[in-house]
């Protein structure tokens, strides 16, 4: 059964790009999709089997290679953690290729995307299946892979490219640290294998590692680096900056990777490494600094954006930095728990999105939008339990994962951990503040778009972000309905069954889980239901200790939560004109938040323009001045120089060879006489 579900994906992506061409587009669409649906019915059977029955198990592949003592199995280990991670891969993976089947009916290239989404969730299937490092490390590089070919899917778009190329090399900056942090645990340990490593964490609790100048406590300095992967993947401050950029991608592919797949790696591996991240304190305190700044962070810039994809990628940001904000205080389960209703609600919102933006003919900026709720109003239904489970609304699933998380940084004593508290409690009122300004602008107010008004081709003061038009996000025109979002008087229109029926499974699942597992994950059913695949140390009570938190506690992210509804509402339903005029007043803070808190330019001018330059020097001056000019274009220059004055020589005058003849023999009498006269 486990190889099934590992391989079919595998095998759906070899029918679709190597065959795709002569079994055609509808046969690779099917084949694809039906390959993830079985994969999926097998996932929830694993889940059930495992997390509710017999436990965890062992599937030995094969050997894979033994260098010295390097010896490494094709191994898939299944513990309760694996499972989760397995339904939340191949559930929200199936539903995405269901839903790409009518988002991408026009595509010409149908069979290359679809096989690229196989490779995406195979990949994911091999991270979260992993026994040893080293398989963790292929899953890990071919999200990253298959992350670069699906964001860069239309690559005759020139920001297209530049966005996987963006997303490719920062990955390139964190993975660069975890391998060296694979590196470090294999000095230690002798081994890359977790069951070699995990039982003998206790002989390392006092090692220390000479790195850089210093002797660093080892299992610290392995966790850190470890976490520099983790941050890339999971797009943490200051390696973030490719996740919004991501959007260049069809939106079919953001749902897969905010939700299932790339980013949710990096959480999924500090848990899988609970007992190496346990006796490192003051990694787990950089964890949890990390994520509750990024919480706090993305949440700010969210408030002011108008694509309507790249605020859904800001929230993904920040409520990444909520799980990290989980596992830092040690609250694993807590933070695996968000990460699984996240996959639902979020996908939800995405592929929501994207039956909003084919609605609406590939328009993206939400200034062109509104009123939408007449005429989609099942999309605007789907949008609107997404927008409830994000923001917590009691009984979502949101509300279950989300407030024990905050609950637990109360009551860590951990470092870092009040700052933590603060800082989520505070993004949750800016998560619900920019989910409903979303929403407002999108499906309520008034049309802005085809025959309603001028406003339809311009941004409006109506919605407080007039003079800013940098953050349209518009797919090529090349694709689908003219896809450079002037639509015209078009009317919108709802959107096949094929997007709808993932939108109605999706929402389900954003309503019942939360509920459904709660006891499971971080209730009394804990200890049955992990059987030991997260690791907590003896002194770590805290999933316990959030159960007796003072009630303000428990009340303030449904508070933050209410007052961001309310100032959503205020301002882009009852009092229109406010935002414009905020913006007007604060422009210097409008600005720096719609900007990004500038991390683009200061990239730019740290790392962009001093490695072109630097490029250049060595292309201009290194390679073709020196290396070139002085080597074999310069030695080959001589030679046509000395050439050209040889040819000179043969005019074909005797009289030039005459003296020619005589100036050699004078030289040679000269010579003769001069060597004559020193004897």
């Amino acid at each position: 059964m486990y190889h099934a579900i590992v391989f079919l994906p595998l095998i759906g992506f070899l029918i679709a790009g190597c065959f795709g061409r002569w079994i055609g587009v509808r046969a690779s669409e099917i084949v694809t999709t039906a390959f993830l649906f079985v994969a999926m019915l097998l996932s929830w059977i694993a889940f059930i089997r495992v997390g509710f029955g017999a436990g965890a198990t062992h599937v030995q592949v094969a050997n894979w290679m033994t260098s010295g003592e390097l010896a490494v199995d094709w191994a898939f280990r299944i513990d309760t953690l694996t499972a989760v991670m397995l339904i939340v891969v191949t559930t929200v993976s199936a539903l995405v290729h269901l839903y790409s089947m009518g988002y991408m009916h026009e595509d010409p290239h149908r069979p290359r995307f679809f096989a690229y989404l196989s490779l995406f969730t195979f990949a994911m299937l091999m991270l979260v299946t992993a026994n040893n490092f080293l398989q963790l490390f292929f899953g890990w590089e071919g999200v990253g892979l298959a992350s670069y070919l699906l964001i860069g899917f239309w690559y005759e778009k020139p920001s297209a490219n530049a966005a996987a190329i963006k997303a490719f090399i920062v990955n390139r900056v964190g993975d660069f640290g975890f391998a060296l942090g694979i590196f470090l645990v294999f000095v230690l340990f002798g081994s890359v294998a977790f069951e070699g490593i995990f039982p003998r964490v206790g002989e390392f609790a006092n090692s220390t590692f000479h790195f850089l100048g210093y002797d660093w406590h080892a299992l610290t300095l392995a966790c850190l680096l470890l976490f520099m992967g983790a941050m890339g993947k999971s797009a943490q401050v200051p390696l973030h900056t490719w996740l919004p950029d991501a959007m260049e991608g069809p939106t079919p592919v953001s749902a897969l990777i905010h939700a299932a797949t790339m980013v949710t790696a990096g959480v999924f591996m500090v848990a899988r490494l609970s007992p190496l991240f346990e006796a490192a304190p003051t990694a787990l305190a950089v964890v949890t600094m990390v994520g509750a700044f990024t919480a706090i962070f993305a949440a700010t810039i969210g408030l002011v954006q108008n694509d309507i994809k790249r605020v859904i990628a800001y929230s993904t940001c920040s409520q990444l930095g909520y799980m990290f904000v989980g596992l830092g205080v040690g609250a694993y389960a807590a933070g695996i728990f968000h990460l699984f209703t996240h996959a639902f609600f979020k996908a939800l919102l995405f592929l929501g999105a994207g039956s909003v933006i084919h609605a609406m003919h590939h328009e993206q900026d939400m200034r062109h939008m509104g009123a939408l709720r007449r005429y989609i109003p099942f999309t605007a239904a789907m949008m609107a339990v997404g927008t409830l489970a994000l923001t917590g609304f009691p009984f979502t699933a949101g509300f279950y994962s989300k407030d024990a998380i905050i609950e637990a940084a109360y009551v860590s004593h951990r470092p870092g951990a009040a700052f933590a508290f603060l800082a989520t409690v505070i993004a949750a009122g800016m998560t619900s503040f920019y989910s409903w300004r979303l929403f407002f602008l999108t499906f309520e107010g008034r049309a802005r778009w085809g025959s309603h008004g001028a406003e339809a081709h311009a941004p409006s003061d109506h919605e407080g972000v007039a003079h800013d038009d940098h953050s349209r996000d518009i797919e090529p025109a090349s694709h689908a309905d003219h896809e450079h979002g002037a639509h015209g008087d078009h009317t919108p229109h709802e959107s096949p069954l094929t997007m709808l029926v993932p939108l109605g499974v999706l929402a389900l699942g954003a309503i019942v889980t939360g509920f459904l597992f709660k006891e499971a994950f971080i209730g009394h059913n804990y200890d049955a239901f992990w059987k030991g695949a997260l690791f907590t140390a003896k002194d770590n009570h805290i999933l316990e200790e959030i159960h007796h938190v003072p009630a303000w506690v428990s009340w303030s992210p449904f508070v933050m939560m209410v007052i961001g509804f309310l100032l959503a509402l205020w301002f882009y339903i009852l009092d229109t004109r406010r935002p414009v005029e905020l913006a007007r007043q604060q422009p210097l803070l409008y600005d720096f938040l719609l900007n990004k808190w500038y991390f683009d330019e200061l990239y730019d001018r740290i790392f962009v323009r001093p490695a072109m330059w630097l490029g250049r020097l060595l292309w201009k001056v290194g390679d073709g001045r020196i290396i070139d000019g002085l080597g074999p274009d310069g030695i080959a220059a001589r030679v046509i120089d000395v050439t050209r004055g040889v040819v000179r020589l043969q005019t074909g005058y005797v009289y030039h060879y005459a003296f020619v003849m005589l100036i050699g023999a004078a030289a040679l009498f000269t010579w003769y006489l001069v060597s004559g006269a020193a004897h």
